[in-house]
Order: structure tokens, then sequence, then C-alpha cells
């Protein structure tokens, strides 16, 4: 961990053992030798550690809490933020982000960086990742039951998890449930619409950064591969190189004669309510790179045709944010409707599970942030600079982070 000073945040979580960091704090070996035979001895009882001015207690199962402790009386927080890494990542992605913004907001939030999904498990697949990370949720809600609300911010892939986890923690009270809560205070009072809620939580903030929420397959959306057909066909059938994760991002799963995952996460079905989990939160926003990010497209990250792709001035919209250079208010989709029935060279109908997708989240209101860090050294690692994933070689993106905070309300 970075040395932490007096006026920052209180509460920081990690899912999972905060490795070296503590591992460095005080005592000999054989003081922690003692503290693990007692650790056995006592269960669940939680273990406690110090890093400056930070607290960090962790349970059995691995969950680390950290703290820092105001003077006077302390408040509980209300709001949930979940941070999600993405391919080959790990909850350390975050930390930058997830210091300043709780900079900005010490009493009202609890900064639940994931650490479910890391570096091989992100080749697991979207559904198993969504699952564990939907599992990871509620752990921590149950932990903190002063929660309110809670908001999601994903990074590239990380975007993908969080969506598919919202689709299973989506909950929606029933008519009998209002009915009988209505008998339960009597009849004068009228019937409110029935709550939408995300893991019993009010959802708030949904936020992607560098996202493929279209998937990478065809249609330029990995720009490392230069808009050559080749090179995304042979990309596709490769895509099991990165294991079940890879087939779902190119679009060539088949789940027993299933449509591709990433094509059933823009419906609501049966069992995974996907677009009703998304609509219900307060906000959508998409933070998408224009240029050098090899990786995810801007297409696809900010989730727009490549005709409607907005041409941008190369001066910022704000000097406080010198690498944001379009801000698009939400709006709900313009419903261009052209023919994308063909097939593509390469026998699948790439056009048409593309326009498929677009056509269904753009149902829904979006606001879109694009970010250009041309003119910089570290453009050529846009897609890790708009997450500020080290600091020091990303900090460039600190902007973008500010911007993200700055338009985040508790």
């Amino acid at each position: 961990m970075e040395e932490e000073d007096s006026t920052i945040p209180r509460n920081i979580e990690h899912d999972g053992r905060v490795e070296t960091d503590l591992e460095e704090i005080g005592g000999s070996k054989t003081k922690k030798e003692k503290k693990k035979l007692e650790t056995k001895r006592i269960g669940k009882k939680k273990k406690k550690y110090w890093m400056g001015c930070l607290k960090a207690e962790s349970d059995e199962s691995g969950n680390v809490d950290l703290t820092v402790d105001f003077p006077g009386e302390r408040t509980e927080p209300t709001h949930l933020v979940v941070m999600v890494n993405g391919l080959i990542g790990s909850a350390q992605n975050w930390r930058f982000a997830a210091k300043q913004m709780l900079k900005k907001y010490p009493q009202d939030l609890l900064v639940h960086c994931s650490k479910r999904n890391h570096s091989t498990q992100t080749f697991d697949g979207v559904d198993v990742m969504g699952e564990r990370l939907a599992e990871e949720v509620r752990s921590v809600i149950k932990r903190h039951p002063s929660l309110q609300k809670i908001s999601f911010v994903g990074h590239s892939l990380g975007g993908l998890i969080a969506r598919y986890a919202i689709g299973r923690l989506y909950e929606k009270e029933s008519r009998e449930e209002l009915l009988r809560n209505s008998d339960d205070i009597g009849d004068t009072c009228p019937i409110e619409e029935p709550k939408e809620r995300i893991a019993g939580l009010e959802p708030m903030y949904f936020i992607t950064s560098a996202t493929p929420h279209l998937g990478s397959r065809g249609h330029k959306q990995v720009p490392l591969f230069s808009g050559s057909h080749t090179l995304e066909r042979l990309a596709t059938r490769m895509s099991g190189c990165l294991g079940k994760t890879g087939k779902h991002l190119f679009l060539a799963d088949s789940d027993g004669g299933k449509p591709p995952l990433l094509l059933r996460m823009v419906k609501d079905s049966r069992d995974l309510k996907f677009i009703s989990a998304l609509q219900c939160f307060k906000r959508r926003i998409a933070y998408a790179n224009t240029s050098f990010d090899h990786l995810v497209g801007w297409s696809t990250s900010s989730i727009r045709r490549h005709n409607e792709l907005p041409k941008l001035q190369r001066s910022p919209v704000n000097e406080k944010y010198p690498h944001i250079v379009n801000v698009e208010a939400p709006d709900t989709a313009s419903n261009h409707k052209e023919d994308r029935s063909r097939t593509s060279s390469d026998g699948f109908k790439n056009f048409d599970m593309e326009e498929e997708m677009i056509s269904e989240l753009t149902k829904l209101s979006w606001e879109r942030v694009d970010v250009s860090f041309r003119g910089t050294l570290q453009r050529f690692l846009a897609h890790n600079t708009i997450q500020v994933k080290t600091k020091m070689i990303n900090s460039a993106g600190a902007d973008v982070i500010q911007h993200m905070i700055d338009n985040f309300e508790p």
C-alpha cells in the first residue's frame, strides 16, 4: 500500500489478502507464527494490522476492510462503490481511483475493489466471473448493514463482468408484496410503484471505462488489427487462447446452440434481468478512448455505430480535464435504421450481432465521455491510462478519474 496521509479515506476495502504490505508490518517471524496459531484457535475472529493511519481487518474468508479513524464521532458509510478490474487485472488496478474518490467523500462511501476475479481467473468466462462478483457483493453488503445505495465502476472486461453480475443481483418487488405492505400500513396510503434494487440496495451509478460492450469481433473493434479482415478472422478462430472469456469477447461461444453470451446480455431472460438491472441505475456513463487504445476500439467502448462517432475538436471541453475531448448528455438511441443483414466474408453475421447489441443497449440513456491522450507519451498506454492503472506510468489519466469523481454524488 502507498503511505496514506491523515486527510484521506476512512473506508477502502479489498476482498482478499493484502499481499506484501501486511507482511511487512512490524513484528518478528515468531510473532507472526504465534498470531497465525491464535487465529486458528479463535476461528472467525478478525485479525488486525496497522499500516500508518490505516487499520486493516481480515477474517478467515480473506476479506479485508481498511479504515481510517476520524477524531470524534464516526458515521457508517451508506453508499457502496464496487470497482471491477479487467483482463489479467487485480484489485490494485483501482487503488488510485479509490483513494481519490474517498478523499472527496470520506464519510459516505465504502469503496470495494473486487479481487474475486484476478490474474488468470479472468479467463474463466464473463458468466463465471459475473457469478463470483455477485456473490462477493452480497458478502460485502452482509458485513456492512448500514449500506443503502450501490454503484459499479468497471474497467475494460470489468464492465462486462459488472453487467452480468447486476443481472444476477437485480430484485423487484412484486405487485402482491406491494398490496401486502399497503394492508400493513392502512388503505389511506397510496400504493407506490414496485421498487427495483440491486442486492437490496438503491442503484445509483453504472460507470465503465474502455469496456468492449459490443465485443471484440471484427468491424475494427480491436485497433491492434488495423482493420485487417484476415487478422480479425484469425483472432476469432484463436479466441480460445484466452479461455472461455476469449470466446465470449469474440462472440465465438455457443452454449448448447444458444446465441453468444454478449448478445444474450442485451435482453432479459427468465433468470437474469440484464437490461432491467442496467435500466434501474440512476445514471449510466461510458468513458471511451478515441485513439491509441490498441485493445478496445472507440465504437465498442462508447456503444456507437462507426458512422455515429463524433468529429472532435483538438481542444479539451474544460481546462480542468485536459484529456476529455467530448461529453455527450444522456440520450436514448438515435435508432439509425440500416440494413445489416448481410453476412460477412467469414460466414458470420458480425454486423447483425453488433447492430442488435447497439440497438438494445441504446434503448437506455447513456452519458458518453470521450477521452484522448494525444500529445502525451502515455497515449501508447491509453487502455490503462484511462484507469490510472499504475500511477507512475499512467498518471495522465488522473483528470479522467477526477472528472468521474466530480460528476459523482454520494
